[in-house]
């Protein structure tokens, strides 16, 4: 067995597989990405495969002011990642964001927006734009905190 413990072959005799455990790697998360893409497909013919979402806000010398970054997939929104530099906050950059970014999920045919939020971060911002929580992992990622799961119905047609 290898000395570095972030590399060794699997525990059953005779195994050829070993794992390798390490920090970001933009390679595996493309492959993962493509696999599951395969599996997602042969389990719901019909939809399109999930495609990024995101709305950029710049300045007038074109910096990031503030961003938002997600996914859509059938009649499904994620939220990935929202952020708005320490001057735009306040200034409603935030809701321009979810109003772009949820009118952009609704031309897209879908019904309804998930998000997650530690309690440190923005989950109040959600609530007071139609987010409704319904589930939160306590103790997240550390005790006191949690990480705040919500869903907003977009209006519109159900399915």
């Amino acid at each position: 067995m290898p000395s570095d413990p972030s590399s060794r072959p699997d525990d059953k005799p005779g195994s050829e597989h070993t794992s390798a455990v390490g920090g970001a790697d933009g390679e595996l998360d493309e492959r993962l990405s493509r696999e599951l893409d395969v599996v997602n497909a042969a389990a719901t013919p019909g939809i399109a495969a999930a495609e990024e979402l995101t709305v950029r806000i710049t300045d007038e010398a074109g910096d990031l002011v503030a961003g938002i970054s997600g996914w859509t997939w059938g009649v499904a929104a994620g939220i990935a990642m929202t952020w708005v530099r320490a001057d735009g906050r306040g200034t409603r950059l935030g809701a321009r964001l979810l109003t772009d970014f949820e009118a952009e999920a609704l031309r897209r045919g879908c019904t309804h927006v998930f998000v997650t939020s530690f309690t440190f971060q923005a989950p109040a911002f959600y609530e007071r734009h139609g987010y409704v929580e319904f589930a939160r992992w306590q103790d997240v990622p550390r005790a006191g905190e949690a990480d705040v799961h919500l869903r907003k119905d977009l209006p519109g047609l159900r399915v």
